[in-house]
């Protein structure tokens, strides 16, 4: 039957154009799984600094060919609040608590700050209790500090950089 006969011409023509036009795609342009284990982690940790806020990548990785993300561990004591941050950028940090209670304030504006120095606090912000396995997300151009410590705290920073900044490790 000559529209089966056409069918057929044509189901073998798409096919042959597909395979024609197809590329193949070799494994080094795929993006590769990172893995961070969670010794891996507990072990970076426990070995940072106990004197100050240590804030220092695990690892970071090029995702995409044109956008990286990295994991930070951080351990900051209680006796050390530090400043109120704004990091003036398009990098979205996402914390995940690891251990420890503290009070984080997001958003509104930073107060007594200049280009040399963190702010004293937030006014304005949105403040929330965090603990153990919350996960808080802070988009770019947020300000954001940690008003208060109950204990020493311990916590994975998911840095995503679509401008490529950090160095890859």
């Amino acid at each position: 039957e000559p529209s089966m006969i056409r069918v057929v011409f044509l189901r073998t023509v798409f096919a042959v154009l597909v395979i024609l036009t197809a590329r193949p795609v070799s494994a080094q342009e795929l993006p590769q799984a990172t893995d961070v284990t969670s010794a891996d982690i507990q072990k970076f940790i426990n070995d940072l600094p106990r004197d100050a806020v240590s804030d220092r990548p695990i690892r970071i990785v090029n995702v995409t060919g044109n956008y990286q993300v990295g994991v930070w561990g951080v351990f900051r004591p209680k006796e050390f609040l530090g400043g109120a941050n704004l990091h003036e950028v398009n990098t979205t940090e996402i914390y995940y608590m690891v251990e420890g209670v503290a009070t984080l304030v997001t958003g509104g504006t930073l107060t007594d700050s200049n280009d040399l120095t963190p702010g004293r606090g937030i006014e304005g912000g949105v403040s929330r209790r965090v603990t153990k396995g919350d996960v808080i997300i802070i988009p770019g151009h947020t300000a954001h500090w940690f008003s208060e410590l109950e204990t020493d705290i311990e916590y994975l920073i998911i840095r995503t950089d679509p401008d490529n900044r950090f160095q890859l490790r």
